[in-house]
């Protein structure tokens, strides 16, 4: 009998005013359970750092004057998310997922040892890399696994890409789900 308890694909997505962090800012994080789709989490974060890069930062949209004054700490915004991901734990285990992984997970990782001195996800910060898993599921080539390309072929072309980070996890999440269901 396996007793282990099913795996929940926890999608991530991260805004940041720059390229790496510590010298950079994670500025809001979005989380969302893959089948799920009332199970989100969303915080953004008061910047860490005076270094930003203004062009990363405009991909996001978000005033950072604001996120200085409003948003919350990086560790009270990390503790609340890693309390979220533990709190999921009655129904599953929490697998991390990102389009692209190491990006994305970068900041994860390093957020969540930084300020909440642990990742929730496990200590080597590993996960599912949504174009490594449709590369070795299709047998495609690198260059055809970009979110757009397999949005199209999953039937998702019109799957709207925002770059708030709370949308764009739920928009992963019925991603990845399509792709794991079984080619018709």
């Amino acid at each position: 009998m396996n007793t282990k308890p099913p795996e929940l694909y926890i999608a991530a997505d991260v805004e940041a005013d720059g390229p790496i962090p510590g010298p950079y800012s994670m500025i809001s994080l979005g989380l969302a359970v893959v089948g799920h789709p009332d199970r989100g989490f969303y915080t953004e974060l008061k910047p860490i750092s005076d270094e930003f890069d203004p062009k990363a930062l405009a991909v996001s949209g978000l005033d950072r004057d604001r996120l200085l004054r409003e948003a919350p700490t990086a560790a009270a915004a990390m503790h609340a998310a890693a309390a979220w991901i533990d709190g999921l734990r009655r129904i599953g285990r929490p697998v991390f997922l990102a389009a692209p992984a190491v990006w994305d997970g970068m900041f994860v990782h390093w957020y969540f040892v930084r300020f909440v001195g642990h990742n929730p996800f496990g200590g080597t910060g590993s996960g599912v890399d949504l174009r490594s898993y449709w590369m070795g599921r299709t047998g495609c080539d690198w260059s055809e696994t970009r979110k757009r390309d397999i949005k199209r072929a999953v039937g998702l072309g019109d799957l709207p890409h925002t770059h708030h980070a709370g949308e764009d996890a739920r928009e992963l999440a019925q991603l990845f789900e399509a792709a794991r269901r079984p080619a018709r």
